[in-house]
């Protein structure tokens, strides 16, 4: 009887790594190369779904542009938290290059309080948006730098799913303004600045 209550066990712990060995090749078959499946999901027909679990990536950093030193007309008076996904960051760290399939995720929140115990400054306020960038050299074949930008509001609700903006809507000033040849603006980011190869 405990010899059969022996096998029954093998069985079972047999089985349930089969199912699991399964999972995961069925998980690696389903994802095409490039990364991006793993990071974020796109509809049949193109768009992209709001990201879920960025927060638990690896976060590059902050930066903020207040109205109150833009003349009251800042193009971005939010505090924008960036994220990106932890197999680009790994990438980057040895190449110093954004792989294709690097997800960056900015959410943004507004100027909250001025002051604080620590003194004044600018603190953040509540959620108020969210955005996406994403290089893939096939899904984005014929944008500069196989660079998509993508808004999913800035104010609460977001959207679910939203299609790429036009080229001229973001792509451009990051092709004239950010980091040469990456069209991302890496230089205002310490995270990213310490991380490549050529810093260390």
């Amino acid at each position: 009887m405990l010899g059969s209550t022996k096998s029954n066990v093998t069985v079972g712990i047999a089985v349930l790594g089969g199912i699991a060995g399964l999972s995961y090749a069925l998980a690696a078959a389903a994802a095409p190369p490039g990364g991006t499946a793993a990071a974020v999901e796109f509809t049949p027909d193109g768009k992209l779904k709001r990201p879920v679990g960025y927060r638990k990536w690896v976060y590059v950093g902050e930066v903020v542009t207040p109205n109150d030193m833009n003349d009251g007309e800042a193009s971005f008076p939010e505090f924008h938290s960036v994220y990106m996904d932890p197999e680009s960051f790994a990438e980057y760290e040895k190449t110093g290059k954004y792989r294709d399939g690097t997800v960056l995720v900015k959410e943004l929140s507004g100027v909250g309080s001025k002051k604080a115990p620590s003194g004044n400054g600018y603190f953040q306020g509540e959620f108020t948006g969210l955005e996406a960038t994403i290089k893939d050299s096939k899904r984005f074949k014929d944008e500069p730098g196989n660079w998509a930008y993508f808004s999913f509001g800035h104010k609460y609700p977001l959207k679910a799913e939203v299609s790429k903006n036009s080229v001229a809507a973001c792509n451009q000033c990051h092709q004239d303004h950010a980091q040469k040849d990456d069209w991302v603006f890496s230089r205002y980011y310490p995270v990213l600045r310490a991380a490549a190869p050529r810093s260390k």
